[in-house]
């Protein structure tokens, strides 16, 4: 699948608020945490300068993250819309972003919700459970 990675404008907020509603929702109603608004304004609170679509054919199919933290990088707001889900999209965009961190030589940290799927794609690139509490799996990967 052929994609590619642009900043985020405050355009794409709604839409990425959405997709984030959209994908995180089955996760959050099995942990019985979903709320349609806290859901999408959460994502409103934290928008960044640091925030990238991802398209394919031009079209928002995703969105990532990749923050500076104070010992290396923070992965978050990785979400790709479930039409682009199981096609190696994921694997493709969260392996470009390693390769520019392990060009620094710095670790990568996130949080996935607990009992995600999203957590084999972070385990197949190299992520290690750093810290869990009930909701939440906090991971690192060291540079490659």
């Amino acid at each position: 699948m052929d994609w590619a990675l642009r900043s985020a404008t405050t355009a794409d907020i709604e839409e990425i608020a959405d997709l984030r509603a959209t994908v995180m929702r089955p996760d959050l109603e099995r942990l019985g945490r979903f709320d349609p608004h806290r859901v999408r304004q959460r994502l409103r609170d934290s928008f960044s300068a640091h925030t990238s679509v991802i398209e394919t054919a031009g079209v928002l199919t995703g969105c990532v993250t990749l923050r500076p933290a104070e010992d290396g990088w923070w992965l978050e707001h990785f979400y790709l819309a479930p039409r682009a889900q199981g096609r190696g999209l994921g694997s493709a965009v969260l392996g470009a972003l390693l390769a520019r961190t392990d060009a620094e030589g710095v670790p990568v940290r996130l949080d996935v919700l607990q009992g995600s799927a999203a957590r084999r794609l972070y385990e197949r690139h190299g992520f290690t459970v750093e810290s869990e509490d009930q909701v939440d799996v906090f991971m690192v990967r060291a540079p490659g």
